[in-house]
């Protein structure tokens, strides 16, 4: 039951976030559902191997290359998805930032857990 309201508040947080950058267009709370299951997925997979693999420029940087990770995965999931487009590798970057505080602050005020 847990799994299934934090994936409903990341498809909530999505079509927030989208709504604040003007690079970013999601089509239906559908598309935003199929986003935030392939992003739910590719953050479990995949993320981690890119952490690793990226792991020397991400200590150079110390730790500001992940926001180019998360870029490239917000772009993998506009390139995979239909009815939700991110219009370049800077929107990328931004939506993901806001995407972050959105999700953080809808998780604050449904508090998932407590009864």
């Amino acid at each position: 039951m847990k799994l299934l309201l934090k994936w409903l508040i990341m498809a909530v947080s999505i079509i927030i976030a989208a709504y604040f950058i003007p690079g970013v267009r999601v089509g239906s709370f559908l598309s935003a559902v199929w986003v935030a299951l392939f992003l739910g997925v590719v953050n479990v997979l995949v993320r981690p191997v890119l952490i690793f693999i990226t792991l020397p420029i991400n200590v150079l940087t110390l730790g500001l290359f992940t926001f180019v990770i998360n870029a490239a995965l917000i772009l993998l999931a506009s390139s995979v998805i239909k009815g939700f487009e991110v219009s370049g590798f800077w929107w990328a970057v931004l939506y993901g930032i806001v995407l972050s505080i959105v999700n953080y602050l809808l998780n604050l005020i449904i508090q998932p857990g407590r009864e």
